[in-house]
This record gives structure tokens, C-alpha cells and sequence, in this order.
């Protein structure tokens, strides 16, 4: 028989059960065309430092956030036309504009990194 006592012991297991569930469920890859172009562009630098044929998200995000971007992510969103880019070919020329930017490294932009087999944003913040 379901008492009101019951009633509340099993709404309080549905509660807890969802919000591990939400809690533990894993993280969706908001735009996943950033990181097969990124990826497909430089593939010597995704062998060097990507796993399963593609960079991580950390080249540009440098924190569990995807709100914080380091400097070169930064430089490469400064270069789309739009916030949630789609258009490979535009992403793809957003990449390479922003690898002719500075970077932290004196004396080198992005792109003398990256030709280095260097991650190019730093791992701090820069937003």
C-alpha cells in the first residue's frame, strides 16, 4: 500500500537517481566541426597530441568550461563570422587566419607553434 511516507521515499530515489544521472552523464561536444577541422588541417599535430585521430577540446578550452577559451581560441573565434559556426570551409579559413596571430611565445605566432608540433593556446585563461 503506498502510504504518503512511501509516496516521498520514492519520489526522493526518483530525485536522487536523475541528478546522478545528469550529474554523471558525459559532456556533449557542442561543435564537434571545430575539432574534425582543426584536426583534418593539422593532422601531424593531432598525432602528436590528439586521441582517436582528433585533438581534445583543451586546445581552445583550457578549463572544464567551455565558456573559458585560452588565447588561441580567443584568436580563432575572433576570426568566424558567426558564434556556432557550420560552414567547414569558413571554419577551416578561421584556423588558418588565426594561426598568423601572436601568440604567448615570444617571436612566434600560432602557426610557428602548431609547424612546431606545439599545442598553440596556453593553458590559462584569457577570457
Amino acid at each position: 500500500m503506498l502510504t504518503v511516507k512511501n509516496a516521498v521515499r520514492v519520489l526522493c530515489a526518483v530525485l536522487l537517481v536523475a541528478g546522478l544521472a545528469v550529474s554523471t552523464g558525459s559532456n556533449a561536444v557542442a561543435r564537434p566541426k571545430y575539432k574534425d577541422a582543426i584536426s583534418a588541417l593539422y593532422p601531424e599535430l593531432t598525432k602528436k597530441h590528439g586521441v582517436d585521430g582528433k585533438l581534445s577540446c583543451a586546445v581552445c578550452h583550457p578549463g572544464k568550461s567551455k565558456k573559458d577559451r585560452n588565447n588561441y581560441g580567443v584568436a580563432f573565434g575572433d576570426k568566424l563570422e558567426k558564434k556556432n559556426e557550420t560552414d567547414e570551409a569558413k571554419i577551416t579559413e578561421a584556423l588558418k587566419a588565426a594561426a598568423k596571430e601572436k601568440s604567448a611565445t615570444d617571436g612566434k605566432t600560432f602557426g610557428d607553434l602548431i609547424d612546431a608540433l606545439e599545442l598553440p593556446g596556453t593553458d590559462e585563461k584569457a577570457n
